[in-house]
């Protein structure tokens, strides 16, 4: 079937038009992290808020979703079982992991990209004087319960009002919610449990899981980069490849592989052609290409010009062996 404009333009998510969630997570009032926004743009994400918007229902495999903050807003420590990866593309960054987030860290600019490993805690705050956004890859097509919060986490949201029910979902005592006859909260990890999570240091981390940009922007001068792939820059396999694109990365038609190919536009305006039909996509625009689709991609004549492309993979959505479990 030949994607018509209108088809296409519903599969693209303009940056103007994210929908933000101010109640996504369990530390939505927890004084340090109450100001932050989520997006969730392709798939349902992890949020345990119904109040969440999701702009496109199909998930390719893997779910696409961003975090909004204002300087100084941080993301309070928790675990995925699936891969979660994240760009930079608005700000300056700080991700921190480990059982109380002091095992190490890593500060990312602009257009660096960092995969964290499964089954470590971790967390992440704007560091920068402006908004930041950051652009999450979740692995799997059902993200929905990946989230395991630090024993502290669930501890600090009780006292601020907030209860997440064992069925994932949050109930709002300072609106006067109640959990259900029958719904038990949901159960806070023992501190032997927690304390069995790998708490790697630095050194164990960024080397093998952190791609920066000028780095992905020298190896893509000719051809996509491999930036999260079995013979990538970070070597995984979590369900997903990510390919670095910029000027002269691309020639000829792309697609018509059987896989979904998302566009994660960075930098520049680029031109999205497919059976004689154009759209432009502007920076923070993500294009969902469906399978089976043949498309051109030119970046703008003039300017810094960069996007991600994820494509879906046959490999379990699952740990992988780089994982540090």
């Amino acid at each position: 079937m030949t994607m018509t404009p209108e088809q296409m333009e519903a599969r693209i998510v303009r940056y103007g038009d994210l929908m933000p969630c101010k109640t996504a997570f369990i530390d939505a009032h927890t004084p340090g992290s109450d100001q932050k926004e989520n997006f969730t743009i392709i798939g349902g994400g992890v949020s345990e808020s119904a109040d969440q918007h999701v702009h496109i229902q199909e998930t390719p495999g893997f779910n696409i979703g961003a975090a909004g903050q204002p300087p100084r807003c941080r993301n309070s420590l928790h675990s995925h079982r699936t891969a979660e990866v994240f760009y930079v593309h608005k700000g300056r960054w700080r991700f921190f992991w480990g059982r109380y987030g002091t095992s190490g860290e890593v500060t990312l600019e602009e257009g660096d990209i960092i995969n964290i490993p499964t089954g470590i805690f971790r967390g992440f705050e704007n560091i920068g004087t402006d908004y930041g956004i950051i652009m999450a890859i979740l692995g799997g097509d059902d993200a929905g319960g990946g989230v395991i919060w630090a024993p502290q986490v669930i501890q600090d949201a009780q006292d601020h009002g907030l209860v997440l029910a064992e069925s994932g979902k949050l109930y709002d005592t300072k609106k006067g919610e109640a959990l259900p006859d029958g719904v038990s909260p949901m159960p806070i990890m023992s501190d032997d449990e927690a304390s069995r999570y790998p708490s790697p240091s630095s050194s164990e981390v960024v080397p093998y899981y952190v791609a920066r940009y000028w780095d992905m922007m020298a190896l893509a001068s000719d051809a996509p980069a491999k930036v999260i792939a079995e013979d990538g820059m970070l070597r995984d396999r979590p369900g997903f490849e990510t390919e670095f694109l910029t000027r002269g990365s691309l020639t000829g038609e792309q697609g018509g592989d059987g896989r979904h190919h998302i566009l994660l536009v960075h930098q520049g305006h680029w031109t999205l052609g497919w059976s004689g039909n154009v759209k432009t996509l502007a920076p923070g625009d993500t294009s969902a290409v469906p399978p089976g689709t043949n498309y051109t991609l030119e970046p703008s004549m003039t300017g810094a010009c960069s996007l991600f492309r994820v494509i879906n993979t046959d490999d379990p959505a699952g740990p992988t062996a780089t994982d540090l479990n």
